[in-house]
């Protein structure tokens, strides 16, 4: 492979943590967040995995789905301290590290050469030896294969695609497996009897576009293996988000209120990881109709603290006029800062 990509993935990264602090943990349902009525799951390990417990769910439903679950606070400082070795223990191998979050990251080892099976062993190696967590490694020569073989045996897994490899092991694969295809267009496509990566294939580039708008392209290009995005190390941030597609369409503000708490939470880690502030807050909703409207409020003092966002996400909310059910709901951040810029205010 010319250009060796590696997608690293922490194992249920705050959940380990735990479990490493707390060795009595080890083995048992944890679940960091969802404290409180209103709260919402971070994230938790994989024993809670198994009974469907997954992040951003509200805390009083992964309390019906796993009732023996230990439920603890989110120690922020604490990630933040594990995931900073992390990254200093990666940047020994190259300088070209995309960071998409707190516990996982691209990298470019092209570098490498023919020795990039053993670096990406070695990666694995060192961070058990230097944190004691496991991370799932991905290895192929783009960003999508990379991402796609880091998941394929979560967790402490290491899976590599090959140019060779593709497409016979990309056609097999159901068709939620491909980035940007989420949950209302897999039911959407398999009421069309399309389940695999192998009959979305069969579809013509123009049908794509039709079908999947400005991204039909992409995802032509992608099942076919292609995807020329660089490892972007210097990139600058311009905002962070996150959204989900609710099972049933909703009129209920109180789940699309703690979707937008857990959303904030996972905003903020990206914020805190690299020592960012926000200014610009906007929520998104999109209808049972496919109508997108956004609401969007620019602060005077930048923030970074999950309650800080998600208090003006509510409010933000709230001023939508909810009057269909809502199918999407999300929530980003924007006109990103450096530096925490304290407002003056000059008294006559």
């Amino acid at each position: 492979m010319k250009r060796i990509i590696l997608h690293l993935d922490m194992d249920a990264f705050f959940a380990s943590v735990e479990q490493m602090d707390n060795p009595q943990l080890k083995g048992k349902p944890v679940i960091v967040g969802g404290i409180g009525e209103r709260g919402v799951v971070s994230t938790c390990s994989y024993e809670a995995r198994k009974f469907g417990v997954h992040s951003a769910m509200p805390g009083f439903m992964a309390r019906q789905k796993c009732p023996d679950a230990i439920f603890l606070p989110v120690r922020m400082k604490r990630y933040k301290e594990i995931s900073n070795k992390i990254f200093r223990l990666l940047s020994q191998y190259t300088n070209k590290i995309e960071p998409l979050s707190i516990d996982e990251a691209f990298l470019d080892i092209s570098e490498h050469g023919k020795n990039y099976l053993s670096v990406a062993h070695k990666i694995k190696k060192d961070i058990l030896k230097k944190t004691g967590l496991t991370v799932s490694v991905g290895v192929s020569y783009n960003k999508f294969l990379a991402k796609l073989a880091s998941d394929w045996n979560k967790p402490d897994g290491l899976k590599i695609i090959t140019k060779d490899m593709v497409p016979d092991i990309l056609m097999p694969l159901t068709i939620d497996r491909i980035y940007g295809i989420g949950k209302k267009s897999v039911q959407k496509l398999n009421a069309m009897g399309v389940y695999t990566i192998e009959d979305l294939s069969k579809w013509p580039i123009d049908f794509m576009k039709n079908f999947f708008g400005k991204q039909g392209e992409e995802i032509y290009n992608l099942i076919r293996g292609i995807d020329l995005r660089e490892v972007e190390a210097e990139r600058e941030a311009k905002s962070f988000g996150r959204e989900t597609t609710f099972e049933n369409d909703t009129y209920d503000i109180e789940e699309m209120l703690s979707y937008l708490k857990g959303f904030s939470v996972h905003v903020s880690y990206a914020l805190r990881v690299r020592n960012l502030y926000a200014k610009t807050i906007t929520v998104k909703i999109k209808t049972s109709r496919f109508a997108t409207h956004t609401k969007s409020k620019t602060i005077d003092s930048p923030i970074d603290k999950s309650k800080d966002i998600y208090k003006e996400a509510e409010k933000l909310l709230k001023e939508i006029n909810l009057n269909e059910k809502i199918r999407l709901i999300g929530l980003s951040v924007s006109n990103i800062t450096d530096g925490y810029q304290e407002q003056m205010t000059f008294l006559k």
